[in-house]
Formats: C-alpha cells, structure tokens, sequence
C-alpha cells in the first residue's frame, strides 16, 4: 500500500527579531526574508520519510501569493511530488479558519491517507490550523506530535504527543487523520543541487477560491473569525532592581518591596 501525504506549509519571515512597524501599524516588509515556517519543515521532513519507507506520494497545500512558490520549489528539492497553491486577491486578511476551511475544500474530494501541518507558525503562533482542519473534514487528529510511525496493514497512525510536564502520550490513530507536528520530530534535511534544478520544472497547481465553489462572503476579513485590530511594540517598563546582600537581607527586601506595592497583606 502506498500512502498519499498532504503537508500544509506556509512562508514566514526568516527572523521575526527587529520588527518594524510603519505608521499604519503594519509589519514593515521591506528588510525581511522569508522562508519555509521551521514547523511545517519538520512536517514536510516526517511525510517524506514515510513516502521513502512505504512509498506513496507528498502534496504541498498553500494558501498565499506567487512569492511563495520559492518555498514550494524548495519543497519539490526536499524530496515533494506535487504541490498545490490557493491564492486570490480576495483572500487578503483572512484569517487561519478561512485557510482551514480552503484547504479542506481541496482535500475533501481527495483520495488521502495523513494531512501534516506544523503545530504553529512563526509570525502568529495561533496553533489552531490543525485542530480546525480536523473539524472541518470531520477526521481524527493529533497535536504536538513528537514521534511518529505507521502500520500499512491496520492503516494507523502511531504516535507520541507532547502534554504538560514533560509527560507524552502515545496514541493509535485510524487514518485518514490530521497531524500537527511539533519541532525536533526529526532533523530536517537539506536541499541537494540536483534536487533545486530538478524542482524548477515542476509544476504548481494554481487555484482560487472561485475554483473551490467558495463565495467572497466567506473568506478575507467577511468570513473570518478573528481579526487583528492592532500592532504594537510593548511599552518599556521599568528597569529590574537587583537585591544584594545575604539571603536574610534580600528576603527582608523583597517583603518590604512587596508590602509597598500592595501585593501581599
């Protein structure tokens, strides 16, 4: 049996370190390099290894403009076979249940055994791709995924997932399933030469909202249910004061500061 992977990815700058705003309170771009989000590589890197070991085939879904086709191509060259990109610009300003609700409008007519997303991504940090993935396609799944393998003949899922305390719980999962996948899984590789040369004449699947039967009304900041009403940099607070002395001196300090500020009676 071979196992047909989709692999949710998305582009994000290469540091999120010395953002700017402009005045509209906007990220200002101008300076920034983007790259493949460092969770959905560990994704891409886990579908991979399972299309090696059991054969089968990779998809890259992305829901974003042309510029992020370098990172699919550098998919392509890290061993994907076919890649499939939703984008109009109708689709600015949604938000990751918009994206969700897209890409389970490309998968639910699609024959697929495991969908891999990265746990979260580096600009937003909202963890919530996966999990609303699931829901929508009415699938089992996953989050925090940190170990990873699979039984071809019961078509399960079998992994570890981090919780709280250091603890893991290993769960068996029938597929298909949804995968949220957490750094450190593996160690992602790189892209050979020949892999880059090779991913420059692959194609990319083009579609839009319109091709998936969507409406206007149900995606861009209409269809969202979240939006972002502003960025900022946090205030500057004041500096930390250090207490030295003996720990008898530092503790009678830290009381007497406490009690000042109105924190314990």
């Amino acid at each position: 049996m071979e196992l047909n992977i989709a692999v949710c990815i998305k582009q994000v700058p290469a540091s999120m370190e010395d953002i700017e705003l402009t005045e509209d309170g906007e990220i200002d771009d101008k300076y920034l390099d983007y790259d493949i989000n460092d969770w959905d590589n560990y994704a891409l890197e886990a579908a991979v290894q399972l299309k090696e070991e059991y054969g089968g085939k990779v998809t890259i879904i992305t829901v974003g403009p042309e510029e992020y086709e370098e990172t699919i191509r550098m998919c392509f060259a890290k061993n994907a076979d076919e890649a499939i990109r939703i984008y109009d610009d109708d689709l600015e300003d949604s938000d990751t249940y918009v994206k969700a609700k897209i890409i389970a409008n490309v998968l639910k007519d699609r024959d697929f055994d495991l969908v891999f997303t990265g746990l979260q991504s580096a600009d937003e940090s909202h963890a919530q791709l996966g999990v609303a993935l699931a829901n929508l396609l009415e699938i089992p799944h996953a989050s925090l995924v940190t170990e990873l393998d699979y039984d071809p003949e019961e078509k399960k899922a079998i992994v570890n997932r981090e919780l709280e305390g250091g603890l893991e719980e290993k769960m068996e999962i029938k597929t298909p399933a949804v995968l949220a996948i957490q750094t450190g899984i593996n160690e992602p590789r790189y892209a050979s030469v020949m892999g880059i040369r090779k991913a420059r004449d692959k194609e990319i699947q083009l579609l839009t909202p319109n091709d998936l039967s969507i409406s206007e009304e149900e995606i861009g900041p209409e269809g969202s249910l979240t939006r972002v009403e502003k960025l900022y940099k946090p205030p500057v607070g004041e500096m930390a004061e250090i207490f030295e002395g003996s720990p008898d001196e530092t503790s009678e300090k830290l009381v007497e500061t406490l009690n000042k500020k109105g924190l314990v009676s």
